[in-house]
């Protein structure tokens, strides 16, 4: 018989509300929501496992169900629940009438699988605004870069509002997370290049050459990079300004400089 809860007292439904808006329960469950049908979708292709679906029957159709559950392949508990119970999860106004809740995986850089010999990996240092963080993942998979790496990170990568934000980019994306020592260690292990988008003893992006393994690495509008990835830069790099003001939003620097990489190898 069919799992019904109405309650908005529910323990699995407080449950979900914590999973949603602390970060400390995620990790400490395993656990993090995710919302909507193609964002359900996408973290099952970035193979990420289902433990409980949940679907509201007043919102989506029983046919978008049945084609939402054909794409989830491990045993996963389904529970429907009424639409009041739904509005008080969903973040979204335009929702689809389904939540799912994921197992976290580990995002460590050993976990990394780059196959390309001459990767091109996005690094972010210390991104805090979730809106950045999902811009810069919706960067990287539209230029289907090879690897995301998340120096210092002042938020845990399930946060609902990074999914939401990156429209679940953050499941197509191969993510790594680590402190900046890790990461320029790894970098220099792996012999990849570190461009960063610093002020100091920059050149423009333009004449440098992306075409070998390589590394953009952006910081903060408000602090920039730290000391640690000046030092060890191969090249610092900047976006030449033609305004009154000196940078530009993380993300559409990211994106202005990934893409360049991008046009240097004929968008491969």
């Amino acid at each position: 018989m069919q799992k019904h809860i109405s309650s908005l007292q529910n323990p699995l439904i407080k449950q979900i509300l914590q999973l949603g808006e602390k970060s400390r329960e995620r990790k400490k469950q395993g656990l993090f929501v995710v919302e909507g049908q193609r964002e359900i979708s996408l973290a099952m292709k970035g193979s990420y496992e289902i433990e409980t679906l949940l679907f509201c029957s007043e919102i989506i159709t029983s046919e978008a169900l049945t084609l939402l559950q054909k794409e989830i392949s491990a045993n996963y508990e389904t529970i429907e629940i009424s639409k009041e119970v739904y509005e008080k999860l969903a973040y979204r106004t335009t929702t689809e009438g389904v939540i799912a809740i994921c197992k976290t995986k580990k995002l460590t850089l050993s976990q990394l699988n780059i196959s390309n010999k001459n990767p091109l990996i996005l690094v972010a240092e210390a991104p805090e605004k979730p809106g950045n963080i999902g811009a810069l993942l919706r960067t990287a998979d539209a230029a289907n870069v090879d690897a995301v790496i998340i120096a210092n990170p002042k938020t845990d990568m399930y946060n609902p509002n990074i999914i939401r934000s990156s429209v679940g980019c953050v499941f197509t994306n191969q993510i790594a997370i680590g402190n900046t020592s890790e990461i320029i260690q790894f970098l220099k292990d792996k012999k990849i290049a570190m461009y960063c988008a610093a002020l100091q003893a920059s050149i423009p992006y333009h004449t440098c050459d992306f075409k070998t393994s390589s590394a953009i690495v952006v910081g903060t509008e408000a602090d920039g990079l730290s000391e640690d990835w000046l030092q060890n830069s191969t090249q610092n790099i900047i976006i030449p300004m033609q305004g009154e003001i000196d940078s530009m939003n993380v993300s559409v620097a990211a994106g202005i400089l990934i893409f360049e990489a991008k046009r240097q190898r004929n968008f491969k």
